[in-house]
């Protein structure tokens, strides 16, 4: 398990935000608070001269992400193989209804990092995917078999520093410009967005089986979000 980096994110040509660039933020802790906080990424590579993303389940390890996928996946393989990277996550908070569509945004906190991703070898793949278990639905691990050999030999682990990074967060953002002149009588204000866990639907074959600790949990915890 590698350990948290110190310092700030470094500003690069690459990291640098543009458009509303006050809203970047080069605090550490702000990009580990989007990926902590996140259940899926999109991982970006260009593929035979065309661009390709895909969502992916991830965990954050320290100082780096760590994404798994199928060995037979040519995807997970280019990632494998070194091609360079972008890989996204973004929180929607809510909706901001201005008094103008062009005053009319979003809410959100965002993280891009841009890298090579490395294989884990074998002797690390069944910590790590424990890790990325316990992102999605801590504690299951507990809960369930351990996880058989060839189910480790379907399965690529790759590994991906966050040394390339940077975060965009307009939470605390106007809900509306000012300029938007006297007239009150259209709404203005912010329609709140987060995700919510309904319930938990059983499988028909363990229809008759109690619901296991670590579901409930993660209802109960991704609700209070």
């Amino acid at each position: 398990m590698e350990t948290k980096a110190e310092g700030a994110l470094p500003l690069t040509e690459q990291t640098q935000v543009r458009r509303l660039a006050h809203y970047q933020t080069t605090e550490r802790s702000a990009l580990y608070s989007v990926l902590d906080e996140g259940l899926a990424a999109n991982v970006a590579i260009v593929r035979d001269s065309l661009p390709v993303a895909l969502p992916v389940g991830f965990a954050r390890d320290g100082d780096s992400i760590l994404l798994h996928g199928s060995t037979g996946s040519d995807f997970f393989r280019r990632l494998a193989a070194g091609v360079p990277l972008c890989i996204t996550v973004t929180h929607l908070d809510g909706l901001v209804y201005a008094r103008s569509l062009f005053d009319s945004s979003m809410r959100y906190r965002a993280a891009v990092i841009h890298g090579v991703a490395t294989a884990l070898p074998d002797a690390e793949k069944e910590a790590a995917l424990v890790m990325l278990a316990e992102h999605l639905m801590p504690g299951r691990a507990g809960e369930v078999r351990p996880i058989l050999q060839r189910e480790l030999a379907a399965t690529m682990v790759l590994r991906v520093p966050l040394t390339t990074a940077s975060v965009k967060d307009n939470s605390s953002s106007l809900i509306e410009e000012p300029g938007d002149g006297e007239d009150r009588s259209v709404w203005a204000g912010l329609l709140p967005l987060r995700i919510v866990a309904g319930e938990p639907e059983p499988s028909a074959e363990t229809a008759n089986a109690p619901v296991d600790y670590s579901v409930l949990a993660t209802r109960h915890h991704l609700n209070q979000l």
